[in-house]
């Protein structure tokens, strides 16, 4: 039998000492604690490579996940094998996998988006703002940070996005005067927290160490700071978080409702709508992959079945026949 909460802390300072995500490091640990349960709590050492096949297995076939979900937990037993057992497991050959279906972006027109902005105020309408005009994930725009903002280039810089890359991508120029006179505000009340001899922002843990006045700098300030204090995970002093993300999410159902749009939008539609009409505007595919932050183009490609020119650009021919 395994004594869990050792292997587990472990595991947490294995990932701790990688930089891995807080996020990615949750998911990871939820994923080896599900796989101990599955086994009744087994030294993992003992189950090998059939264990992660007879889990992963379940998933597929008994939990009925998607590929993607079953994907993060495989990643998470290759690091618990792999990292901290220090052993590699043979290719899994016999592990049912979980279909990937190939759905397609929801994609709104412009009319629809200007009808879900028009519902936002504040906080939660720059944002928006800057999902759709700068193609952001809803993370990257709550982890910006005001030495992140080029306001004079029209650019702004996603740290540490998906995969753990930066890029630069477009600031549109329809919210900058909104920006500064929200960074204005914004500096106001951050002097007056320094005042207050306030606790500073949330930084990682390597900057945290090697800068440690970062966190009461004016540039490390996040751009949407959130209005209380929480407790940093890894140090367990108080901090200034970003806004949480449920805090816009919400603010967007809401509007998006109120504009009684019938399609599933969500914060990442504004990400599907920036690709999808930067290439009917004429905008080259390579060009919309590097602001996207994709690897490959693939990925891209899937906005040019949603494009507004009817499927795959054909003209029915009942249109034509009716002389349209």
């Amino acid at each position: 039998m395994v004594e869990q909460p050792g292997l587990l802390q472990v595991v947490r300072e294995k990932m701790r000492t990688r930089h891995l995500a807080y996020r990615t490091e949750q998911a990871y640990l939820q994923w080896i604690r599900r796989y101990l349960r599955f086994h009744q709590r087994h030294h993992p050492r003992d189950l090998g490579a059939v264990g992660v096949e007879q889990f992963l297995t379940h998933l597929a076939v008994e939990r009925k996940v998607s590929a993607s979900t079953q994907n993060q937990a495989l990643q998470a037993l290759l690091f618990l094998y792999r990292t901290v057992l220090g052993e590699d497991l043979p290719w899994l050959e016999n592990v049912t996998r979980a279909l990937r279906p190939r759905h397609l972006p929801v994609v709104l027109s412009r009319a629809d988006v200007r009808s879900v902005l028009a519902g936002l105020q504040g906080t939660s309408l720059l944002v928006a703002q800057l999902l759709y005009g700068s193609g952001l994930r809803l993370t990257e725009a709550l982890r910006l940070r005001v030495k992140d903002l080029a306001l004079e280039r029209g650019e702004l810089i996603v740290r540490d996005g998906k995969g753990g890359k930066d890029r630069v991508t477009v600031l549109p120029a329809a919210v900058s005067g909104q920006l500064r006179v929200h960074l204005a505000r914004l500096r106001e009340w951050f002097e007056e927290q320094r005042r207050q001899q306030a606790p500073g922002v949330s930084v990682p843990g390597a900057l945290a160490a090697k800068y440690p006045g970062a966190t009461t700098q004016w540039g490390w300030q996040y751009v949407f700071p959130s209005a209380s204090l929480c407790r940093d995970p890894y140090s367990g002093r108080a901090v200034r978080h970003h806004v949480h993300e449920k805090t816009i999410q919400r603010a967007v159902k809401n509007a998006v409702r109120a504009a009684r749009i019938v399609q599933p939008a969500s914060c990442h539609t504004f990400r599907h709508c920036f690709a999808t009409h930067l290439l009917e505007d004429g905008y080259d595919i390579r060009t919309v992959q590097e602001l996207l932050g994709h690897s490959d183009v693939k990925t891209t490609m899937i906005y040019t079945h949603v494009m507004g020119k009817g499927a795959r650009g054909v003209k029915s021919p009942l249109d034509r026949d009716q002389g349209n």
